[in-house]
């Protein structure tokens, strides 16, 4: 649905994105992260058509934007990070502008924009004008001019900012809804708002992609997984029994909340799992164990590091 080939832009001698590479498969959700000024909003620009490349390609459904730019656009719709509404106009006026710009035959306009204001949870307000609405709903009114004409690709700029929690909550199940219907590209700084909606993340620092995956299997190609097990006993004598039985390239405790027991986190190598072990250990040696889980690194924790460590692309 969308390739992205050796895409650069320069901005005189500085490089804003340098040689970016990835492709978007329909109906994906793929979350854009990056911390400022990597090179993001350079990006989307250029997929959206806003702005030339310096040098590349960008394909949507299989059409150049720069060769063919009324065809590529007409399968995009575009939320930049401040909505693009008028303030001075109805919901309704300003979606009945937006269809009339984009082309949408009158015949099926009433139909397409009730449906899209259902879609965005705004068929109460078609009469409101949108200087009065809150922040929140006039996110949902961009939101709603984007998805006007059915573009096959949804480009959002940070669809949640400035929204209260309970917006973003309402904003997430909007964008997941999305996905049955559109490929949807968003850029957030929100980690957990990527990882509830996206399918897949990219990230990119100093104009570059330097990880590219589910955020479940960057955090295993981090190899930062391990092992968190609260145990009722004394910790001397529990890291003591799990030193003369086990090989762990890892092991620390703190006292636990639950009084008498103690959380002891312990880290292995990739690929080996250590949870069993742990159980029959503690088993023999009479230490109740009263919660065992998994731990992963989290997406913040992957972005930091990618973004504060280098440039070697992890694509997972």
């Amino acid at each position: 649905m969308i390739e992205v080939k050796s895409l650069t832009k320069n901005y005189g001698v500085r490089k804003a994105i340098d040689d970016l590479n990835f492709s978007i498969e329909a109906g994906e959700i793929v979350g854009f992260l990056g911390p400022n000024g990597a090179g993001k909003t350079t990006a989307m620009n250029i997929m959206t058509g806003f702005i030339a490349a310096s040098s590349g390609d960008v394909k949507i459904n299989g059409i150049d934007i720069l060769a063919e730019p009324e065809l590529a656009k007409a399968n995009i719709g575009y939320l930049p990070d401040t909505p693009p509404v008028y303030g001075d106009m109805r919901v309704c006026e300003y979606l009945n502008f937006v269809a009339d710009i984009k082309g949408v035959r009158k015949r099926n306009r009433k139909a397409m924009i009730e449906d899209v204001m259902r879609q965005v949870n705004i068929s109460e307000m078609p009469r409101r004008l949108i200087k009065n609405l809150s922040r929140g709903y006039r996110q949902r009114v961009g939101l709603a001019q984007a998805m006007i004409g059915e573009p096959k690709v949804i480009i959002m700029d940070e669809p949640t900012t400035g929204l209260d929690p309970k917006q973003i909550i309402e904003m997430r199940d909007v964008i997941k809804n999305l996905g049955k219907k559109h490929t949807v590209i968003l850029s957030s700084h929100i980690m957990q708002e990527v990882s509830a909606v996206c399918d897949r993340v990219l990230i990119i620092n100093l104009g570059k992609i330097v990880a590219s995956g589910t955020p479940e299997h960057l955090s295993h190609g981090l190899h930062k997984n391990g092992i968190h097990v609260r145990v009722k006993g004394k910790p001397d004598k529990i890291l003591s029994a799990l030193t003369d039985n086990l090989t762990l390239k890892s092991t620390s405790a703190e006292p636990a909340k639950e009084p008498g027991t103690d959380d002891l986190y312990f880290k292995d190598d990739e690929n080996s799992d250590k949870r069993e072990e742990i159980f029959y250990c503690m088993a023999e040696n009479n230490f109740p164990i009263l919660m065992m889980k998994s731990t992963e690194i989290s997406l913040e924790e992957i972005f930091l590091s990618l973004t504060q460590g280098g440039s070697d692309v992890a694509r997972i």
